[in-house]
Parts: C-alpha cells; sequence; structure tokens
C-alpha cells in the first residue's frame, strides 16, 4: 500500500534505527540524541550552540533540550562566547572525555553490526542518497 511512499518508509527505518541505537547508548545512560551531541562536542570542544544544531539538522530548542540534558548528566560545560553574549561554547567535561573512547566503540560496534546486516554498498549508498533528499528538500 505504501511501497512508494518516502514518509511512510523513511518513518519505519528511522523507528527501526532507533531500536538500535537506544540499545548502543543504554549502557552510557544517554538516549542516541544526547550520544551524538556529546559525539560532536567531544570532536568540536569549545563550538557554539547554533553550531551543533547545525551540525546535527536539529532546530535550535532541539538543541537546547539535549544541551540540558547532557549538563543535567555532568557531561558538557557552557561558557559564554566571547563574541557574542547571547551565545555559549559548549566544552566537554573530564567526565565526558572518560567515555569517549567507549562511546566512539559503541558507535562503531553498531555501525559495522547495521553494515555486516545489509552489506557495506548498501549501507554507504543509502546513507549518501538520505543525504542528498535531505539537502534537496532542505
Amino acid at each position: 500500500m505504501f511501497e512508494q511512499c518516502l514518509y511512510f518508509n523513511t518513518t519505519a527505518l528511522a523507528r527501526v534505527v532507533e531500536r538500535e541505537w537506544t540499545r548502543t547508548f543504554e549502557p552510557f545512560g544517554l538516549t542516541p540524541p544526547q550520544a551524538f551531541m556529546l559525539r560532536a562536542i567531544l570532536a568540536r570542544a569549545g563550538a557554539l550552540h547554533r553550531e551543533l544544531a547545525e551540525t546535527l539538522g536539529i532546530a535550535r530548542p532541539t538543541a537546547t533540550r539535549v544541551l540540558d540534558s547532557l549538563a543535567d548528566k555532568g557531561l558538557i560545560e557552557r561558557h559564554p562566547s566571547g563574541a557574542d553574549g547571547r551565545e555559549s561554547c559548549v566544552h566537554p567535561t573530564p567526565a565526558a572525555k572518560t567515555i569517549e573512547r567507549s562511546l566512539s566503540a559503541a558507535s562503531a560496534a553498531t555501525t559495522r553490526r547495521i553494515k555486516g546486516l545489509i552489506g557495506a554498498e548498501m549501507f554507504d549508498g543509502t546513507v549518501a542518497r538520505l543525504r542528498e533528499i535531505r539537502a534537496t528538500l532542505s
């Protein structure tokens, strides 16, 4: 019935993928949005709030909620931006740095597992096409 429906198929896929990543990050006490945000912060310590939102393709209010939850967990700190007092730079805490390798390893293991299930070519091609579609529709 919905074989040709982009919305139905991407949403159904998103639910399956969400379950996979939820299991991946559960041992860290993180949701997938929190874990991916933390990984972005660990990769770009001092990034501005808006830069993180852009990197993750989410709205600034959504980024704020995720950052608030990471701050509550003691994994990030915000410091005022020197250029604009309304923005903050986000830095990982020592607690975040202690789980960085494990978090990256868990993420890499999940990616390898999914690639193994669907094939590397299908995985890479699908991700590339989804990125193109997202960019076109944005």
